[in-house]
């Protein structure tokens, strides 16, 4: 028979298992995180080397900035070019999936579940696999090695999960409130902005969110879409970076990159995660 005392010391060494792998599985997603930073304030010369130690050893140096600033045009230009892009992206985005997943939602209309499993079944196609068609589709269109095509193709591949991600959140929001806004004389835009966006606002910044992260580190559109360099992401001045002269790679400022790339989504998870996790259990209990 267990005592009080035993009851408490297996509730302790489970309290302390539970946070040890935590801990451990923690350091494990943070260390190549930690590693691309040390390693971008390390001088050319020893960026270099072998990775290990993965912190400067003659001192820290911020010539790895300078090189990537100084690589091509600067880094300012590809730096604008993927806020653009981006900013672009989520807008509309948000737009397009917040009225689509209302619509889905609270609407009746001929092949509703029809229509909603077809914009449902195109997450299941592979990128890659409709990057011609998409390229000669822009083409035909005049958007061919523009940011706007390049914002069309993201907010494409970017919708089919955030309509679905919508049509949860307004699912979860009780109809009884949304009748007694109509008592009180509201009409769909009014409800739709005063009533029901308040509520659904976690899903509405999760949403964002995938799209931030989403066109701010696509690679493969922008690599084949894009041949004017003035026109490039950062993505893609990445490679650049790793081609280098003579098909030397800079490692340096390759991690200078990587470092100065994460750093906005590191600041929009940290400050939106409560958003986020509430944002992904939309729906779930219903």
């Amino acid at each position: 028979m267990s005592t009080p005392a035993s009851t408490s010391r297996r509730k302790q060494a489970g309290f302390l298992a539970t946070h040890m792998v935590g801990i451990g599985v923690a350091i494990l997603f943070l260390a190549p995180i930690f590693w691309a930073v040390l390693s971008s304030f390390k001088p050319p010369s020893e960026a270099r080397q072998p990775p290990l130690p993965p912190w400067p050893v003659t001192g820290f140096s911020t010539e790895n900035y300078a090189a990537l600033n100084g690589f091509g045009a600067g880094l300012l230009g590809p730096a604008q070019n993927s806020l653009y892009v981006t900013g672009m992206t989520v807008v509309l985005s948000v737009i397009i999936s917040v009225l689509a997943g209302y619509g889905f939602s609270r609407f009746r209309f001929p092949f509703k579940d029809a229509l909603f499993m077809m914009i449902l079944s195109t997450i299941m196609i592979p990128f890659q696999s409709i990057l011609t068609p998409i390229f000669l589709i822009l083409t035909r269109l005049g958007l061919s090695n523009t940011l706007t095509g390049l914002v069309c193709v993201y907010v494409t591949l970017q919708l089919p999960f955030s309509v679905f991600m919508m049509r949860n959140a307004f699912d979860a929001v009780p109809r009884e409130i949304e009748e007694a806004a109509r008592m009180d004389g509201a009409n769909n835009t009014r409800l739709l902005l005063t009533v029901m966006l308040p509520l659904v606002w976690p899903g509405v910044v999760t949403i964002a969110l995938f799209a931030f992260l989403g066109a701010w580190n696509e690679f493969l559109a922008a690599l084949v879409l894009m041949t004017d360099q003035s026109k490039f992401t950062l993505p893609i001045m990445m490679t650049a970076l790793q081609s280098g002269r003579f098909g030397a790679v800079d490692w340096g400022a390759v991690q200078a990159g990587v470092t100065v790339m994460m750093i906005p989504c590191l600041i929009l998870f940290l400050l939106l995660q409560r958003y986020y996790i509430r944002g992904l259990t939309a729906g779930a209990v219903k």
